[in-house]
């Protein structure tokens, strides 16, 4: 069967889009973060949009790699089209980023494997782990912007400006930094991770 008519190729054409999208949106929640004057959140935002754009590459070129170029492809397909305040849109990426690595990409590995493209599953294997972690990460932003709690611990930890490295230990991150006079959103952030696995 020619790659262009398989499920395969439908998948990896949806899967280039909605990373391309995702990266955008997650750079439009980078720049809620800054209107709210929180640099930290929106450097890890933009990190997440990279990862999303540099998907986007992967799934790219394996439909290169398959059939050349091709100057369009046709399908229909659903996208996620919201946003709202900063902390609605980054409950909205958890939730996408967990469709990802929990049913989309699970299932699209699944039908390559069955079409015979185990190259092309691996593939959606790998991003579905790094999706996994985006929607841990996703999901501790929301849950600390929404609750006030990025810049508080419930045990001490080390909190660093990111503009001129001062340092403190303890519970809760300061309001202004005591040397550059950096708002709290300037303090590093500390991003959960689950175990990695392969």
């Amino acid at each position: 069967m020619q790659f262009e008519n398989t499920e395969t190729f439908k998948n990896l054409a949806r899967s280039f889009a909605g990373e391309c999208q995702a990266g955008m949106r997650y750079q439009m929640i980078a720049k809620l973060a800054m209107k709210e004057d929180m640099k930290t959140l929106a450097d890890a935002v933009r990190t997440l949009a990279k990862n999303e754009t540099l998907h986007a590459t992967q799934f790219f070129n394996k439909i290169i790699e398959k059939t050349g170029s091709r100057e369009n492809v046709s399908f229909e397909a659903g996208y996620p089209f919201h946003m709202g305040t900063l902390a609605e849109s980054l409950k909205f990426a958890t939730t996408d980023e967990k469709n990802e690595a929990e049913d989309i990409y699970p299932e699209f590995a699944r039908i390559a494997e069955k079409e015979g493209f185990e190259d092309v599953a691996k593939l959606y294997k790998l991003v579905a782990a790094v999706e996994g972690q985006h929607k841990i990460i996703f999901q501790y932003l929301s849950d600390g912007v929404r609750e006030g709690t990025l810049y508080k611990s419930e045990h001490p930890m080390l909190w660093i400006c990111s503009e001129c490295g001062y340092m403190h230990v303890g519970t809760e991150a300061w309001k202004v930094c005591p040397l550059c006079k950096a708002g709290q959103g300037y303090v590093d952030l500390h991003l959960p991770y689950e175990g990695v696995r392969e």
